[in-house]
């Protein structure tokens, strides 16, 4: 077999290969184990480990590719990080909340600093994830509406996938969901009691001109420059 009949063979089957990948496993996981409010159960999880691994199987075949749409980057890596978020739990399970499973020391050995994702031959850790590729490439607050850490305070783990198509409007109905849920923002005109999301990344809401000007987007009640805001004390627990 000559050298320009194999780069063929290896090329299409990589094409194949990429165009297989699909968040359908994803999807029919979450509506199986997640409820409609994000309560997670992970008891029952652990019974379709095999089929999560799978799903994440694919992930780590099918990495990005440069002619990928934003969206398409965007659902991806949303999806990678909830779904081996989940992994890492049953991996541990039976825990009261996610930060039991590493050190106490951010960036360094902390639950998030573990590297047992695998993408692209190299390990790498739900941090990388979110700091070196969510936020530093995308630029897009409403992640963090999206990106769901096991925990109370957490946004809802939304139980569908994310998907190219359907990206813009998934994101903007979490937004709308987690400003109207008052055990994690409790909105109004004189005073507000906020997740401590919007203090921690602060920055990342400059884009859309604040977080004020984030809250009044998708909250039904509006804010202004002199409501007095607080933050919520973080509950670690398992969203289970």
């Amino acid at each position: 077999m000559n050298k320009l009949l194999i780069f063929i063979i290896l090329t299409l089957t990589s094409s194949v290969s990429y165009c297989q990948l699909s968040h359908n496993e994803w999807t029919e996981l979450l509506k199986k184990h997640v409820s409609n409010n994000g309560h997670v159960s992970y008891k029952t999880f652990l019974n379709d480990s095999t089929k999560l691994n799978y799903y994440l199987s694919n992930l780590e075949k099918n990495p990005p590719q440069e002619d990928w749409s934003k969206n398409r980057l965007l659902a991806y890596w949303i999806n990678a990080y909830n779904a081996y978020t989940v992994k890492l739990i049953l991996m541990n399970y039976p825990v009261k909340g996610i930060k039991e499973i590493g050190g106490k020391i951010p960036f360094v050995n902390s639950t998030w600093d573990i590297k047992f994702i695998k993408i692209k031959g190299e390990n790498k850790d739900l941090n990388y994830i979110e700091h070196h590729i969510l936020r530093r490439k995308f630029d897009d607050p409403r992640i963090h509406m999206a990106l769901v850490c096991a925990s109370r305070s957490c946004p809802v783990l939304r139980n569908e996938a994310y998907t190219e198509q359907n990206l813009d409007i998934q994101l903007d109905d979490q937004c709308r969901n987690f400003l109207k849920d008052s055990t994690r923002n409790n909105i109004n005109p004189k005073e507000a009691e906020i997740s401590m999301i919007f203090k921690w990344y602060s920055g990342d809401f400059k884009k859309m001109g604040g977080v004020n000007a984030f809250i009044n987007k998708y909250s039904l009640i509006k804010i202004n420059e002199n409501t007095k805001k607080n933050y919520m004390s973080y509950d670690w627990n398992l969203n289970d």
